[in-house]
């Protein structure tokens, strides 16, 4: 076999390509374009393009601190988009913000194990604000609905690479409870943390990649 057929047999051998594939867009139906756009901006999120095109128009948001966005489509059907979540790093926070804003919010709810009447959807947080436990819905003017989800630590291998923070709100929420759990951490030592800074930082790396919460 010649030396070009054998380099030709190891280039085809595995023709698998690593290649990212990062959602960035979601569109979601609705009817009013214009409504549509008022509405989500009332919710604070970022205006990122409304440009027409003949008789086609597109709008596109950002929610804060999000990698992805939004399009509306006038087609489909308005309001059939469901179970859109949003993940937020302080539920109540969110909540009261989204109430201020005019937004009609459900009342925040966990899931409790078990059978009714004791399992189930109850409502408030979830208890010891339980990672992906707590949650809260709201829909647009068509109905397409969405879900808020507290998240704070991560499952194991949910984040890979370096730990990053899409907001200075959701930095600030992770500083605050590396504080709480330092300030429990000297209460079982008895005494001062003078190498606070990285006690903060192990944790909060640790939080966010769902391995083990230094003690």
């Amino acid at each position: 076999m010649s030396t070009t057929a054998i380099r030709s047999k190891e280039a085809t051998a595995d023709p698998r390509v690593e290649v990212a594939m990062k959602l960035e867009v979601v569109t979601i139906p609705v009817s009013d374009l214009d409504r549509a756009k008022e509405f989500y901006e009332r919710l604070g999120w970022r205006l990122d393009a409304d440009f027409s095109n003949g008789n086609d128009r597109a709008i596109q948001f950002t929610p804060p601190g999000s990698q992805c966005s939004i399009h509306f489509a006038a087609s489909g059907t308005p309001g059939s988009a469901k179970g859109l979540f949003l993940v937020v790093s302080d539920i109540q926070s969110m909540r009261d913000d989204l109430v201020r804003r005019g937004v009609e919010v459900s009342e925040i709810f966990h899931y409790a194990a078990g059978p009714a009447p004791f399992g189930g959807r109850v409502s408030g947080i979830a208890p010891d604000h339980l990672s992906y436990g707590s949650y809260a819905t709201f829909g647009d003017p068509d109905g397409n609905g969405w879900l808020l989800q507290e998240v704070t630590t991560r499952f194991p291998g949910r984040v890979a690479g370096d730990t990053t923070y899409a907001s200075t709100a959701d930095l600030s929420q992770a500083l605050r409870r590396a504080e709480a759990a330092h300030g429990r951490h000297e209460a079982r030592t008895g005494q001062r943390d003078a190498n606070w800074p990285d006690w903060y930082a192990a944790y909060m790396v640790a939080e966010q990649a769902g391995t083990v919460l230094p003690t």
